[in-house]
């Protein structure tokens, strides 16, 4: 039997975040979005407008969308997908609260290199 072994990171505490705010977390590949909705869920997107390249972490939250603050593309944080007219992606990234702290899966640095 195939076990896979799941490597997360800790990078900081949900408390670090307001509801309906974000984070940015920088890594060797890229930045990490990291938003608190409004019911404490936690979402990890790509912290880049497939638009124009905003920093979505500096956007409006907004029930589980973002909106982008330079041209106003709504990214949805479950599925990365733009809403509305607008057309694009960004990668999703899983990411867990344990005990207040909050863990990235690593396969998010991994999937920024492509």
């Amino acid at each position: 039997m195939n076990m896979a072994v799941q490597t997360w990171i800790e990078i900081g505490q949900l408390a670090d975040i307001p509801p309906l705010g974000a984070r940015c977390v920088k890594t060797p590949h890229g930045r990490v979005a990291v938003f608190r909705a409004a019911d404490d869920r936690v979402f990890a997107i790509e912290d880049r407008c497939p638009h124009r390249g905003g920093p979505l972490s500096q956007g409006i939250v907004h029930g589980n969308a973002v909106t982008c603050p330079l041209h106003n593309f709504v990214i949805s944080l479950e599925t990365g997908e733009a809403q509305g007219a607008d057309e694009g992606s960004v990668a999703t990234f899983a990411v867990r609260v344990e005990d207040g702290r909050l863990f990235l899966h690593a396969d998010a640095l991994r999937r920024l290199v492509a």
